[in-house]
């Protein structure tokens, strides 16, 4: 009895103390003690199946306006679920430093479900068709080597994991209602900007054998957006979309162009503009904000542009829009 007595005092006391520590923090959004974190790995978080998953495929640390606002604004929607950022530049000893060296990694570290993993491809990779193909690939020669990469990573964690993955230029609005998807950008086009599959899925299994039989890397998105396509064609008879209706083909839902390309890529600069009417992107669960279109004029969100851009991050990622207006309220070094 007493050892039950004292098993009882243990948990009460545990539970008491998560109880209080969480009515300490006055946003219930953000984890108080986001460290203790960085002790779980991949596997712990995503058994389930159920992870948001966002890539960083290069050595970068200091996440974007925009990159926040997709990771949070996924936290945000789906607040049960777990949202996994995987970064290749992210190595154990990184996470003592996070807080003072990379105060935006530190700022997504607090978000209660946001869990941030180093990216290990090899390790990735085991068990795939994409393991062989990396052994031996020359990544010196080739020209899109960073978007090939994150082709083959976003493949490889949906297999092994399952979930949804999606660019970190994506801002999330409301829950996708379906487990299997696809982002159509077009009546006859898939995107792989943003899909969604079961554990170990057959699709994303015949994708990762496409990728290595059909390798070349010299055609931009030929491992990416065109492999979805010619997969899904094999598969399926892509007719044109008819009003704003989704696609199934066996158990996969090729979502309609207006759930996350509202405003197309020939047209991406309209998120930078200031709009009299503000769209009310009723039909979309995100919004794929063409960041690679935007490599070269390199817009961002400015705080009180007033543009579509400062008002989706206001509206859907508020607390990424107080990171950055606290950063300009920031006094300036002077220099003499």
């Amino acid at each position: 009895m007493k050892e039950i007595q004292m098993c009882f005092c243990v948990t009460f006391l545990f539970a008491f103390g998560i109880v209080y520590e969480l009515s300490q923090e006055p946003d219930c959004f953000f984890f108080c003690n986001p460290i203790s974190k960085h002790f779980l790995r991949p596997k712990d978080v995503m058994s389930q199946g159920r992870s948001i998953i966002f890539l960083e495929t290069t050595d970068h640390l200091q996440p974007s306006p925009l990159v926040l606002c997709s990771v949070e604004s996924a936290a945000r929607v789906y607040p049960d679920r777990p949202i996994v950022f995987f970064l290749k530049g992210l190595v154990n000893n990184t996470f003592p430093d996070i807080k003072s060296s990379y105060p935006s990694l530190f700022f997504l570290s607090t978000m209660k479900n946001v869990f941030l993993f180093p990216l290990q491809e090899d390790i990735l990779f085991q068990d795939t068709p994409l393991l062989s193909w990396y052994l031996q690939v020359n990544t010196t020669k080739e020209k899109y080597w960073p978007y090939i990469i994150s082709d083959a990573i976003r493949l490889a964690v949906v297999w092994k994991y399952g979930g949804i993955y999606m660019d970190t230029d994506v801002i999330s609005i409301k829950p996708i209602p379906v487990a299997n998807f696809l982002a159509a950008q077009s009546s006859q086009f898939s995107s792989n900007g943003v899909f969604g599959f079961q554990h170990r899925h057959w699709f994303i299994w015949d994708c990762m054998n496409d990728f290595v039989h059909n390798y070349n890397g010299d055609i931009w998105g030929n491992q990416g957006p065109y492999l979805f396509t010619r997969i899904l064609k094999k598969q399926c008879n892509l007719t044109n979309f008819q009003n704003v209706e989704d696609h199934v083909c066996y158990n996969i839902s090729f979502l309609h162009p207006q759930r996350f390309y509202p405003i197309p890529y020939e047209t991406w600069a309209k998120y930078y503009e200031v709009w009299i009417t503000k769209p009310e992107f009723n039909h979309s669960y995100a919004v794929h904000l063409w960041n690679f279109m935007n490599q070269r004029e390199k817009k961002n969100m400015t705080i009180g542009s007033n543009t579509l851009m400062e008002n989706l991050v206001r509206t859907h990622c508020p607390s990424t829009y107080r990171f950055e207006l606290h950063k300009t309220q920031l006094p300036q070094n002077k220099t003499s």
